[in-house]
C-alpha cells in the first residue's frame, strides 16, 4: 500500500492507489487548504513533490492548463487533482491566509505619483536579507521566489502602511520611498515603518520560515533623509518612480554598516534630528562610509515614544 508523507506536518499515512493528495491529507486530519473546494478553480492546494514524483500519476487535462496557466515546475503538483501510484513525500506550500493572499493575488499595483522628474527631500529606506545565500542552498527555485514574495508581500505591507512605496527591487533587497506624496512627517513614518518590518520579521517570518523550513534569515535596515532627483524612469510602456542622487547612495551604504555595527536599524543623523525625543535610540556609532569623505554619525532605533 502506497504512504504519503506530508510535510510540514511530519505525517506519513498509507492511502489507496488513485487516491489524490488532498482527499488523503483531508482524510488523516491535516489541514490542507483548498479554497475553492478542491475543483482545480486555484492554486492553494498546491504541494511540491520533495520524492517520488513519478509515483503520482502524470497531470490530467485540467491541472496540466492550470499549471501551465501559473508556470508550475514539475515538480509543483495540485493535490485535488494528483493521484498516487506509489509512496511519495510532499510538502504543502499554502500553509495560511497570508499564503492564500499570496498565491491569488491577482491585482496590479501602479505607482503614479510624480509626473515628471523633481528635487525633493524624501527618507529613503534600503533593505536587504542577511543570510540568504546559505538559506536558499538547499531550496528548490520555486521555494526561493516563494519565499522572497511572501518576504516582500509582509515588508511591502509595513511600508504601505505608512504611506510609502517600494520602488526599486534588488535581489533580495529594495528600496522604499516616503515624502514623495507630499505627506509630511516622512522621517518619523520611514522609521516607523522600518519597525514594523522588523515587528513582522519577527512575529510572522521567522516563525512560517521555521516551521517550513528548519531554518530563518534576518534583514538590515539603514534610512537617509536627504534631497533627490525622483521622477517615472523607464520605456514607455514600463515605467516607475526612481530616486537618484547621493542621498540615495548614503542610504545603501547605512543599510551596508549595519552588518559591521551588528544593529538591525540604522539612520543617519539627518534622520536622527527629525526623530529626536520621539524615538529610542540604542547603540551609536561613527564610520567612514564608502563614497562619502570623512566619518558619520550612525543611529540604531530600537523603538518609537508613544504619545
Amino acid at each position: 500500500m502506497p504512504s504519503i508523507f506530508y510535510a510540514p506536518d511530519q505525517i506519513r499515512i498509507d492511502v489507496e492507489e488513485r487516491q489524490t493528495l488532498l482527499n488523503a491529507a483531508l482524510s488523516a486530519g491535516i489541514p490542507h487548504t483548498h479554497v475553492c473546494g478542491g475543483h482545480a478553480r486555484c492554486s492553494t492546494c498546491r504541494v511540491i513533490v520533495v520524492e517520488g514524483l513519478d509515483n503520482i500519476e502524470p497531470p490530467n487535462e485540467v491541472e496540466r492548463a492550470l499549471a501551465e496557466r501559473l508556470g508550475l515546475p514539475r515538480e509543483v503538483r495540485i493535490a485535488c487533482q494528483a493521484t498516487v501510484r506509489g509512496s511519495v513525500r510532499v510538502r504543502r506550500l499554502v500553509l495560511d491566509d497570508d499564503d492564500v493572499a499570496l498565491v491569488d493575488r491577482m491585482r496590479k499595483s501602479k505607482v503614479d505619483l510624480t509626473p515628471v522628474g523633481e528635487e525633493i527631500r524624501v527618507a529613503i529606506l534600503f533593505s536587504d536579507i542577511r543570510g540568504f545565500t546559505p538559506f536558499t542552498e538547499a531550496l528548490l527555485p520555486y521555494d526561493v521566489i516563494h519565499v522572497l514574495n511572501r518576504h516582500f508581500e509582509a515588508m511591502g505591507s509595513a511600508v504601505a502602511t505608512e504611506g510609502g512605496f517600494i520602488n526599486n527591487y534588488m535581489g533580495d533587497g529594495f528600496m522604499a520611498l516616503f515624502g514623495v506624496d507630499g505627506k509630511p512627517d516622512a522621517p518619523m513614518r520611514a522609521v516607523r515603518a522600518a519597525l514594523g518590518m522588523l515587528s513582522a520579521m519577527t512575529s510572522k517570518m521567522t516563525p512560517y520560515l521555521l516551521a517550513t523550513y528548519g531554518h530563518a534569515f534576518d534583514i538590515g535596515i539603514g534610512i537617509h533623509y536627504g534631497e533627490a532627483v525622483v521622477g517615472p524612469v523607464g520605456s514607455s510602456d514600463r515605467k516607475a518612480i526612481t530616486a537618484i542622487g547621493d542621498a540615495v547612495n548614503f542610504a545603501s551604504r547605512i543599510e551596508s554598516a549595519t552588518k559591521d555595527i551588528g544593529a538591525r536599524l540604522l539612520v543617519s543623523e539627518a534622520i536622527h534630528r527629525e526623530i529626536t525625543g520621539r524615538a529610542v535610540i540604542g547603540k551609536t556609532a561613527r564610520v567612514s562610509v564608502k563614497g562619502k569623505t570623512g566619518e558619520h554619525e550612525l543611529f540604531e532605533v530600537t523603538a518609537v515614544r508613544e504619545g
